[in-house]
């Protein structure tokens, strides 16, 4: 039985991420000829737009580079792609490492300086709370 996998829509070559780019990835587009992958932006399912202005976890929020709390967004884009996942029976993911939603294990500490720390992103911390596993294109 072909397994479904939500997966940032970025990896699959969609111009999505906040500088209106992709960041397609050749392991992903190579699993998508074998699985079938779900395509998922959480920022735009949120309702933020492409481009947008960057954005960081600090602690419990979602800032932008500009200082706009964008928290909200983050959850609800969040929140929908979990309705995307119990509703197509998807139990894993593929997510972009180091975004503020997306990001597993590591994402930018919120100063805008690059610097990573230990942490998920917005999207990656609920589907994990959801017993959604979650890998990054870099376990592949």
């Amino acid at each position: 039985m072909n397994s479904k996998t939500l997966c940032s829509a970025c990896l699959l070559g969609a111009s999505c991420r906040y500088d209106g780019k992709s960041k397609a990835n050749e392991k992903v587009l190579n699993l998508a000829a074998k699985e079938t992958l779900i395509p998922i932006c959480p920022e735009q399912l949120g309702g933020l737009s492409t481009p947008r202005v960057v954005a960081e976890r600090n602690g419990s929020k979602v800032v932008t580079k500009d200082g706009a709390d964008v928290t909200g967004s983050y959850e609800l884009g969040a929140q929908e792609v979990l309705k995307l996942a119990k509703t197509l029976g998807c139990n894993k993911a593929i997510l972009k490492q180091r975004s503020p939603s997306c990001g597993c294990g590591q994402i930018y500490d919120g100063t805008f300086s690059g610097t990573l720390v230990e942490g998920d992103g917005v999207t990656t911390k609920l589907l994990k709370q959801n017993g959604i596993s979650v890998i990054t294109e870099e376990d592949l």
